[in-house]
């Protein structure tokens, strides 16, 4: 099957990464590498100011990804990483120490805090960085302006049992075992998608949703004031897959995010938490695991197209399989 000229994908994060770079190898596979643009709208929410430095996880993760220097083995940050330079702010008691930084990975951070304190926006910041390699897409920010996730989160040690955290802080330090009461977009009501995030969006002929958190990626990149609006207008069929398989998240603990705003850890409850672009959602089709293939109906009755096909990204063959579906999908709508 032939992919479409032009692909614009929503994401954040490991799961995100993985997906494209599957739609990537799916792309090349059809001998299209040369016509077919592959945009990739990422999240944002999770990026924060740490000794100084501008840090942003999802954005570095594709990157890494799709340049293939990305460590397979933990699943975040650098191959080869040494850890000196973190080790040496610990001992100076600056930074997290929970949050360890490689020497590579802060050399990026150090790139991105410079141009960004020359006063260049996070978009032309990312095109700098990612021109480094040729990564076969590109990297937009869902938005210029900071936007960081706050977990508010019971706490039996906080005065009210409430404290508010990093979303980091949350994730990292305490793997999301702090129950979550709710989740802030902070700065999220003054940010603005990118010129660039909405011209993808509304130009291409595929709009694909990756398998990522639907809280805390997918659900920042939409709750940016314009971001949903865009998607539920454009032309082009919006065809999600599902970050849930036989009940459990894929990577993670979205399952944490999801029971916080009372959504099913299940793959059909994602999809009608996303809701039909026909009744004021922003999903067309919704792709499911063979395993959850007794849930389709469900999703088909909240108006969304769904199929059950194989979601496991093991490797480049069922990455690129996967993007073939979710293309399929799409073009039969």
């Amino acid at each position: 099957m032939s992919a479409p000229r032009s692909i614009a994908i929503l994401a954040g994060g490991v799961g995100g990464a993985r997906f494209v770079r599957g739609v990537r190898e799916h792309v090349r596979r059809s001998g299209d590498a040369e016509r077919t643009r592959i945009r990739v709208v990422v999240n944002t929410g999770d990026d924060m100011w740490l000794a100084g430095l501008r840090i942003t996880p999802d954005l570095d993760s594709i990157m890494y990804a799709l340049a293939g220097v990305n460590d397979e083995q933990r699943g975040w940050g650098r191959v080869g990483e040494t850890e000196r330079v973190s080790a040496e702010l610990a001992a100076w008691g600056v930074g997290w120490p929970w949050f360890t930084l490689g020497d590579l990975d802060i050399g990026a951070h150090i790139a991105r805090t410079a141009l960004l304190r020359e006063g260049r926006t996070l978009t032309e910041v990312v095109d700098r960085l990612t021109a480094r390699w040729p990564l076969g897409a590109e990297l937009l920010p869902a938005a210029d302006a900071e936007v960081e996730t706050i977990v508010h989160a019971r706490d039996p040690e906080a005065p009210d049992g409430i404290r508010a955290m990093h979303f980091q802080e949350w994730w990292t330090r305490h793997r999301a075992t702090l129950p979550a009461v709710r989740f802030e977009q902070r700065g999220v009501a003054n940010a603005r998608p990118t010129d660039r995030a909405l011209e993808a969006i509304g130009s291409s002929e595929v709009v694909l949703v990756a398998p990522s958190n639907p809280v805390v990626s997918i659900g920042t990149i939409l709750g940016i004031p314009g971001m949903r609006d865009a998607v539920r207008a454009t032309s082009a069929p919006v065809v999600g897959v599902s970050p849930v398989i036989a009940g459990t998240v894929v990577r993670g603990m979205a399952d944490a995010c999801l029971t916080a705003i009372g959504v099913a850890t299940a793959a059909d409850a994602v999809a009608v938490h996303y809701g039909a672009r026909g009744a004021g959602g922003v999903l067309d089709g919704w792709l499911v695991d063979e395993t959850d293939a007794a849930s389709v109906p469900a999703v088909e009755e909240a108006g969304i197209a769904a199929r059950a096909v194989p979601l496991w990204m093991r490797d480049p063959d069922t990455s690129a399989r996967l993007a073939a579906d979710a293309l399929s999908l799409a073009a039969s709508l």
